[in-house]
C-alpha cells in the first residue's frame, strides 16, 4: 500500500520549500485541509451532488438557490442532481464570475486539492504561476499543479493572508474559514489535523523520501486499501 503523499513526495517537498510550509505543525494543518477538501486525496473536482435538503442546509448554496431551484436541481429519487446549474447559480457574480447564464460558475467550480473556485482565483493563480488555468481549468487536475496551487492559495490566495501564521498558532477554525469561506466540515478537519500531527511529517522526513507510516486507531486513511483499487491517485 502506497500513500498519496509518499507517491508525490517530490511535488509536496518542492511546494513546502517554495511557500514556507516548513514545520511539522504547518504541514499537518495544510494536509488536513487538503485531505478534507479532496475527500482524503481521492477527488480533485468539486462534488455538487446535493439533495434539495443538502442545498438548503449548506453554505453558500442556501443563500443563492431558492427552495424551488433546490427541488428542481437537487438530487432526488426522480432525477440526478443538475450539478452544472447548481454551480452556475451558486457562484454567479462572485469574484470575477459572470451571471448564471455565463456558465462561469461551472467552468470555474472547485478544482485541485484545495478546490480553487471562481474566475478571479483562477486568474490570480495563472498570473502567479503562468499555468493557464483560466483557458484550461482542468490543468488543476494535474497533480503537480494541484499541489502547487494549493500551497499558493495557502500563502497568497485568501483574504486572510498567509495561513502559516494561523497554523503556527494552531488556529484551525480561522484556517477553515479562510479556505472554505465558512466552517463547513470543521469537525472532520480537526480529526484529520490530529492524524497528520501525530505523524510528525517534516521537511527532513520528506527529503529522505521516507514512507510515511499510518498512525494506529484512526477511522479513516489516505492509503490504498484494495488490490483492485482504480483510484487514479493511488498507483
Amino acid at each position: 500500500m502506497t500513500s498519496f503523499i509518499s507517491v508525490n513526495n517530490d511535488f509536496f517537498l518542492k511546494s513546502f520549500l517554495k511557500y514556507g510550509i516548513n514545520t511539522p505543525l504547518r504541514i499537518a494543518h495544510f494536509l488536513a485541509q487538503l485531505a478534507h477538501e479532496s475527500s482524503n486525496f481521492t477527488r480533485m473536482e468539486e462534488n455538487l451532488n446535493y439533495t434539495p435538503q443538502g442545498l438548503m442546509s449548506t453554505s453558500p448554496f442556501n443563500a443563492k438557490l431558492t427552495r424551488e431551484q433546490a427541488n428542481k436541481y437537487g438530487r432526488t429519487a426522480q432525477h440526478p442532481a443538475n450539478q452544472k446549474m447548481i454551480a452556475n447559480i451558486a457562484y454567479a457574480n462572485k469574484n470575477g464570475n459572470g451571471n448564471a447564464a455565463s456558465g462561469d460558475g461551472w467552468k470555474y467550480r472547485g478544482r485541485g486539492l484545495i478546490q480553487l473556485t471562481t474566475k478571479g482565483n483562477y486568474i490570480a493563480y495563472k498570473k502567479y504561476s503562468s499555468h493557464d488555468v483560466v483557458n484550461n481549468p482542468d490543468l488543476l487536475l494535474r497533480i503537480d499543479i494541484a499541489i502547487d496551487c494549493a500551497a499558493w492559495y495557502w500563502v497568497y490566495g485568501t483574504s486572510s493572508g498567509n495561513l502559516n501564521k494561523y497554523a503556527d498558532s494552531n488556529f484551525i477554525k480561522r484556517i477553515t474559514e479562510a479556505i472554505n469561506g465558512f466552517t463547513n466540515g470543521l469537525a472532520d478537519r480537526i480529526k484529520k489535523f490530529k492524524y497528520f500531527k501525530a505523524q510528525n511529517i517534516s521537511i527532513e522526513l520528506l527529503k529522505k523520501k521516507t514512507k510515511i507510516k499510518p498512525v494506529k486507531r484512526v477511522s479513516w486513511s489516505f492509503f490504498n486499501t484494495g488490490r483492485n483499487n482504480n483510484n487514479l491517485f493511488f498507483k
